[in-house]
Protein backbone atom coordinates (compact mmCIF):
# COMPACT_ATOMS: atom_id res chain seq x y z
CA UNK A 1 0.00 0.00 0.00
CA UNK A 2 1.60 3.35 -1.05
CA UNK A 3 -0.73 5.00 1.87
CA UNK A 4 -3.16 7.78 1.51
CA UNK A 5 -2.77 11.09 1.18
CA UNK A 6 -2.64 14.33 3.94
CA UNK A 7 -2.33 13.88 7.28
CA UNK A 8 -4.64 11.93 9.89
CA UNK A 9 -5.21 13.97 12.82
CA UNK A 10 -6.46 11.51 15.17
CA UNK A 11 -8.61 13.51 17.60
CA UNK A 12 -8.57 12.61 21.75
CA UNK A 13 -8.35 9.17 22.23
CA UNK A 14 -7.78 10.22 25.91
CA UNK A 15 -9.21 7.84 28.51
CA UNK A 16 -11.68 10.15 30.14
CA UNK A 17 -13.44 9.59 26.88
CA UNK A 18 -12.77 5.73 27.31
CA UNK A 19 -13.87 5.11 30.30
CA UNK A 20 -17.51 4.09 30.77
CA UNK A 21 -17.07 5.42 34.11
CA UNK A 22 -16.05 8.89 33.13
CA UNK A 23 -18.85 11.79 32.91
CA UNK A 24 -17.47 12.61 29.69
CA UNK A 25 -17.73 8.87 28.36
CA UNK A 26 -17.88 8.14 24.66
CA UNK A 27 -20.50 5.07 23.95
CA UNK A 28 -18.85 3.96 21.05
CA UNK A 29 -15.21 4.82 21.83
CA UNK A 30 -14.02 1.02 21.19
CA UNK A 31 -15.54 1.41 17.65
CA UNK A 32 -13.90 4.60 16.54
CA UNK A 33 -10.54 2.91 18.72
CA UNK A 34 -11.01 0.28 15.75
CA UNK A 35 -11.49 2.23 12.99
CA UNK A 36 -8.32 4.40 13.93
CA UNK A 37 -6.38 1.05 14.14
CA UNK A 38 -7.11 0.27 10.47
CA UNK A 39 -6.38 3.53 9.63
CA UNK A 40 -2.81 4.15 10.89
CA UNK A 41 -0.65 1.92 8.66
CA UNK A 42 -1.66 3.69 5.49
CA UNK A 43 -1.21 6.97 6.91
CA UNK A 44 2.58 6.13 8.75
CA UNK A 45 4.78 8.57 9.07
CA UNK A 46 1.68 11.60 8.67
CA UNK A 47 -0.33 10.89 11.83
CA UNK A 48 -0.63 13.33 14.71
CA UNK A 49 -2.71 12.37 17.91
CA UNK A 50 -4.27 15.17 20.08
CA UNK A 51 -5.03 15.72 23.29
CA UNK A 52 -7.49 17.96 24.86
CA UNK A 53 -6.81 19.31 28.13
CA UNK A 54 -8.15 21.87 31.23
CA UNK A 55 -6.56 24.98 31.49
CA UNK A 56 -4.28 25.70 33.96
CA UNK A 57 -7.38 28.69 34.95
CA UNK A 58 -10.40 28.84 32.70
CA UNK A 59 -11.37 32.05 31.23
CA UNK A 60 -14.33 33.89 29.68
CA UNK A 61 -16.98 31.29 28.68
CA UNK A 62 -14.71 28.66 29.72
CA UNK A 63 -15.21 29.60 33.81
CA UNK A 64 -19.02 28.54 33.41
CA UNK A 65 -17.88 25.41 31.35
CA UNK A 66 -15.62 24.38 34.26
CA UNK A 67 -17.71 25.36 36.74
CA UNK A 68 -20.33 22.58 35.17
CA UNK A 69 -17.38 20.15 35.11
CA UNK A 70 -15.45 20.78 37.59
CA UNK A 71 -13.74 16.94 37.65
CA UNK A 72 -11.95 17.87 34.29
CA UNK A 73 -10.15 20.78 36.21
CA UNK A 74 -6.40 18.86 36.73
CA UNK A 75 -3.16 19.13 35.59
CA UNK A 76 -1.63 18.10 31.91
CA UNK A 77 -0.23 14.77 33.48
CA UNK A 78 -3.87 13.61 34.85
CA UNK A 79 -4.24 10.31 34.25
CA UNK A 80 -7.65 11.20 32.38
CA UNK A 81 -5.96 13.45 29.88
CA UNK A 82 -3.30 10.36 28.94
CA UNK A 83 -4.30 8.60 25.41
CA UNK A 84 -5.23 5.11 26.13
CA UNK A 85 -2.85 2.60 26.22
CA UNK A 86 -3.13 1.05 22.43
CA UNK A 87 -2.30 4.97 21.02
CA UNK A 88 -0.13 6.24 23.44
CA UNK A 89 2.34 3.71 22.67
CA UNK A 90 1.98 5.08 18.89
CA UNK A 91 1.86 8.38 18.97
CA UNK A 92 5.05 10.40 17.73
CA UNK A 93 3.65 13.14 17.60
CA UNK A 94 1.22 14.81 19.91
CA UNK A 95 -1.22 17.98 20.17
CA UNK A 96 -2.35 19.56 23.07
CA UNK A 97 -5.09 22.27 23.10
CA UNK A 98 -7.20 23.48 25.71
CA UNK A 99 -9.81 23.81 23.10
CA UNK A 100 -12.46 21.78 21.56
CA UNK A 101 -10.82 22.81 17.71
CA UNK A 102 -7.51 21.04 17.22
CA UNK A 103 -6.87 23.37 14.98
CA UNK A 104 -3.87 24.85 16.13
CA UNK A 105 -0.57 26.70 14.24
CA UNK A 106 1.49 23.23 15.87
CA UNK A 107 -1.21 20.67 13.63
CA UNK A 108 -1.43 23.35 10.44
CA UNK A 109 2.64 23.01 10.71
CA UNK A 110 2.33 19.30 9.98
CA UNK A 111 0.57 19.53 6.71
CA UNK A 112 2.06 20.79 3.47
CA UNK A 113 -0.01 23.26 0.92
CA UNK A 114 -1.12 20.90 -1.17
CA UNK A 115 -2.11 18.55 2.09
CA UNK A 116 -5.50 17.40 3.10
CA UNK A 117 -6.33 17.08 6.82
CA UNK A 118 -8.49 13.60 7.77
CA UNK A 119 -9.82 12.83 11.06
CA UNK A 120 -11.01 10.61 13.33
CA UNK A 121 -11.53 10.25 16.61
CA UNK A 122 -13.68 11.74 19.59
CA UNK A 123 -16.20 13.17 20.01
CA UNK A 124 -17.76 13.92 16.38
CA UNK A 125 -19.87 16.36 17.88
CA UNK A 126 -17.66 18.13 19.80
CA UNK A 127 -13.49 18.02 18.88
CA UNK A 128 -13.62 17.23 15.69
CA UNK A 129 -16.71 19.24 14.24
CA UNK A 130 -14.64 22.17 16.17
CA UNK A 131 -11.26 20.86 14.07
CA UNK A 132 -12.74 20.13 10.93
CA UNK A 133 -14.57 23.83 10.66
CA UNK A 134 -11.50 25.50 12.25
CA UNK A 135 -9.48 24.04 9.26
CA UNK A 136 -11.90 24.09 6.20
CA UNK A 137 -11.96 28.17 7.31
CA UNK A 138 -8.15 28.07 6.87
CA UNK A 139 -8.42 26.61 3.12
CA UNK A 140 -7.31 23.07 4.23
CA UNK A 141 -9.51 20.31 2.93
CA UNK A 142 -10.69 18.38 5.12
CA UNK A 143 -12.12 14.68 5.05
CA UNK A 144 -14.00 12.79 8.48
CA UNK A 145 -13.87 9.34 8.57
CA UNK A 146 -17.28 8.28 10.07
CA UNK A 147 -17.08 5.20 10.56
CA UNK A 148 -13.93 6.27 13.04
CA UNK A 149 -14.94 9.15 14.86
CA UNK A 150 -17.56 8.64 17.79
CA UNK A 151 -19.98 10.83 19.20
CA UNK A 152 -22.02 11.00 22.71
CA UNK A 153 -24.43 9.14 21.30
CA UNK A 154 -25.61 7.81 17.84
CA UNK A 155 -27.84 10.37 17.45
CA UNK A 156 -25.70 13.09 17.72
CA UNK A 157 -22.68 11.44 15.51
CA UNK A 158 -25.16 11.60 12.72
CA UNK A 159 -26.19 14.92 13.22
CA UNK A 160 -22.47 16.44 13.15
CA UNK A 161 -21.64 14.56 10.10
CA UNK A 162 -24.88 16.15 8.56
CA UNK A 163 -23.77 19.31 9.94
CA UNK A 164 -19.88 18.91 8.15
CA UNK A 165 -21.89 17.56 4.76
CA UNK A 166 -23.04 20.70 4.42
CA UNK A 167 -19.70 22.45 4.25
CA UNK A 168 -18.66 20.18 0.77
CA UNK A 169 -16.52 20.98 -0.99
CA UNK A 170 -14.28 22.12 1.81
CA UNK A 171 -15.10 19.03 3.92
CA UNK A 172 -16.19 15.48 3.15
CA UNK A 173 -17.46 12.82 5.41
CA UNK A 174 -16.06 9.54 3.93
CA UNK A 175 -15.58 6.06 5.21
CA UNK A 176 -12.58 3.64 6.17
CA UNK A 177 -13.14 1.75 3.01
CA UNK A 178 -13.54 4.14 0.75
CA UNK A 179 -10.20 6.19 2.27
CA UNK A 180 -8.33 3.03 2.14
CA UNK A 181 -9.23 2.20 -1.53
CA UNK A 182 -7.72 5.60 -2.77
CA UNK A 183 -4.54 4.26 -1.91
CA UNK A 184 -4.79 1.21 -3.62
CA UNK A 185 -3.63 -2.77 -3.47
Amino acid sequence: MTGVPGLLAVIDMQRVFADPASPWATPRYADAAAGVRSLLPAFAGRVAFTRFLAPEEPAGAWRAYYAQWPFALQPPDAGLWELTDDFAAQAGHVVEATTFGKWTPELAARLGPDDRLVLAGVSTDCCVLSTALAAADAGTPVLVVADACAGVDDDSHLKALQLMELYRPLIRVTTIADLLAEAGP
